[in-house]
């Protein structure tokens, strides 16, 4: 698997099934009562992140996904962290259900918003950035998705392309880069790796089967 520099190789890689991951992930989450458990779900673009958040989130009946990406859509690229923290992730801490209309949805008149019920046992934070420092008093537990930086640029900039969010291939291309041109520093920066309790393979390592995962311990697991 080809890393930037500043990141670790994981492993050794284990295949277990993603019920299994649940509860651990729900252990290291100190099992609250009364709000849900507070996952982060981390790892460069195009790493398999919103692939591992879906499986986790179709094997805890009483969870939900918020991806950082509606956070942060039409803001600075990492400065979202405050409107995630205090419109999501502090209400759900406080047992409270949230309905959190971004300030960039209402200016640029995006219907809708980010609705999470109460109840839940679970919370998914899924993107580029969800386990970073500032965020972390308000996080249980952090996945690191790691994944092979080529493989991750191709398929990112091919699903970029086949969603059309980008514009045309060329277009794609180059918000990729310049996207990355943001993300490569700030990752460096922040290290999210190192408070990881898990480690998901987002890249081909072992084989494995429909409800399974593979995955390896983080700095925070062993």
């Amino acid at each position: 698997m080809f890393l930037q520099a500043s990141e670790p190789a994981a492993g050794p890689w284990r295949v277990e099934p993603i019920d299994d991951i649940a509860r651990l992930l729900r252990n290291a989450s100190g099992n609250p009562t009364g709000r849900p458990a507070i996952v982060a779900v981390d790892g460069r673009g195009g790493s398999g992140k919103s692939t591992f958040a879906n499986l986790l989130h179709a094997a805890v009946a009483q969870s939900a996904v918020v991806h950082t990406d509606d956070v942060a859509w039409h803001e600075s690229f990492f400065g979202w962290a405050p409107l995630l923290a205090d419109g999501v992730l502090a209400p759900l801490r406080a047992g409270e259900a949230v309905e959190f209309r971004p300030p960039a949805w209402a200016a640029r008149r995006r219907p809708g918003g980010i609705a999470v019920p109460a109840g839940l046992e679970l919370l998914i934070v899924e993107g580029v950035g969800a386990a970073q420092r500032e965020l972390m008093p308000l996080i249980d537990a952090v996945v690191w998705v790691q994944s092979d930086y080529r493989e991750a640029e191709r398929r990112g900039i091919a699903r970029d392309i086949e969603q059309g969010v980008n514009g045309d291939p060329a277009e794609s291309a180059a918000f990729w880069h310049e996207w990355m041109a943001e993300e490569l520093p700030f990752l460096d920066r922040e290290r999210p790796w190192e408070r990881a309790v898990l480690v998901a393979a987002g890249t081909a390592v072992l084989a494995h089967g429909d409800g399974e995962v593979v995955v390896a311990n983080g700095p925070l697991g062993r």
